[in-house]
């Protein structure tokens, strides 16, 4: 008569192996599904809804403005940053720290740039 082992062996169960695998995949899609993560060194082109990080300080932000006609009000961290055309890239300035970039009355998510400020 063969007795079961007093201890378990180690390494994952079937099931640990499948919630493994399938949060694997989760992250991986969700990864793959975001192309709205922008990067910079030195500068970051962002438009709205874009969550992107810059590696430097300070970081030069460039806005991709909404399309329509006439200008748009920009807010930084709910600070006027100034009016720019529709339509266009525009050249926000340099920020030494993070920022929520907001565009007055367009009906647009903000953007969001991600800037280390500890250097």
């Amino acid at each position: 008569m063969t007795k079961a082992p007093l201890h378990r062996r180690p390494g994952a169960t079937p099931g640990a192996r499948t919630l493994t695998a399938l949060l694997a995949a989760l992250a991986l899609a969700g990864c793959a599904s975001s192309p709205n993560t922008p990067t910079g060194v030195i500068s970051i082109t962002v438009k709205p809804g874009d969550t992107g990080s810059c590696e430097s300080t300070p970081c030069q932000v460039r806005l991709v403005m909404p399309p329509g006609t006439g200008t748009y009000e920009v807010t930084g961290n709910e600070v006027r940053v100034g009016t720019f055309p529709a339509g266009q890239t525009v050249n926000l300035d340099g920020y030494w720290n993070s920022q929520k970039f907001a565009i007055v009355g367009a009906g647009v998510k903000p953007a969001y740039v991600y800037v280390p400020s500890d250097l």
